[in-house]
């Protein structure tokens, strides 16, 4: 199937409410394109000089979502580009979006990322940090806090991850009652192409999808 018919028939069998992102990381602005023409409204890239050289391309057609590790002296291009910045993991780097985002009169929707098994090689903070940084950088001016972001580990069997999915689930929710002044709980992202329909099971409403759309990533070497 091409990648638009995986798009198309992706989208009859998500449920309505959830928002697919498409991760295209290692794609080409072609193969973002054709994703687009599928139905494809917002696009994930994990590393702001792909996100251009995609952008340069595609421009406003879609929403542009940040998924992967943002560096601080990478600020300045991403908030130029992207509609909404999904995994914010320190208070520093939340400064750095409110002050770039300042300079050119944006307020930035982000996510805080958890890193729900708490893995010593993946970003974002630990489940017990996560209301405290929501606290923290609820107060800066150009930055929105609306959801909570979460990878997960890597498991074969996506059953396997469904624990992890429900906790971030109940921090979410327990973030949510709180009403915290500035923040607006409305989005969970969490699940990929082997497990989002775990995730959406357990109250994910934004996937991050590549595989899927796009077929396996070619190997380099």
């Amino acid at each position: 199937m091409s990648i638009k018919e995986n798009v198309v028939s992706l989208l009859r069998e998500i449920p309505s409410g959830v928002i697919v992102v498409a991760a295209a990381k290692g794609r080409t602005p072609q193969e973002i394109m054709e994703a687009i023409e599928g139905g494809i409204e917002i696009v994930g890239e994990n590393y702001v000089q792909e996100a251009e050289k995609a952008f340069s391309v595609i421009g406003r057609k879609v929403k542009w979502h940040f998924i992967g590790h943002l560096q601080k002296n990478k600020v300045k291009k991403a908030v130029e580009i992207f509609d909404l910045i999904e995994t914010v993991d320190s208070v520093e780097l939340a400064r750095e979006i409110d002050k770039r985002c300042s300079r050119i009169g944006k307020v930035m929707p982000v996510f805080c990322e958890i890193n729900i098994a708490k893995e010593k090689s993946k970003s974002g903070v630990y489940p017990e940090e996560v209301e405290e940084l929501v606290r923290q950088i609820s107060s800066l001016k150009n930055i929105k806090v609306e959801g909570l972001m979460t990878m997960g580990p890597f498991f074969e069997d996506p059953e396997k991850l469904r624990p992890y999915f429900r906790k971030t689930k109940e921090i979410f929710e327990n973030i949510r009652e709180k009403r915290i002044p500035r923040v607006e709980m409305k989005y969970l992202s969490m699940g990929m192409s082997s497990s989002y329909k775990v995730a959406i099971e357990e109250g994910a409403n934004i996937v991050r999808i590549g595989t899927k759309i796009f077929g396996p990533r070619l190997q380099k070497g």
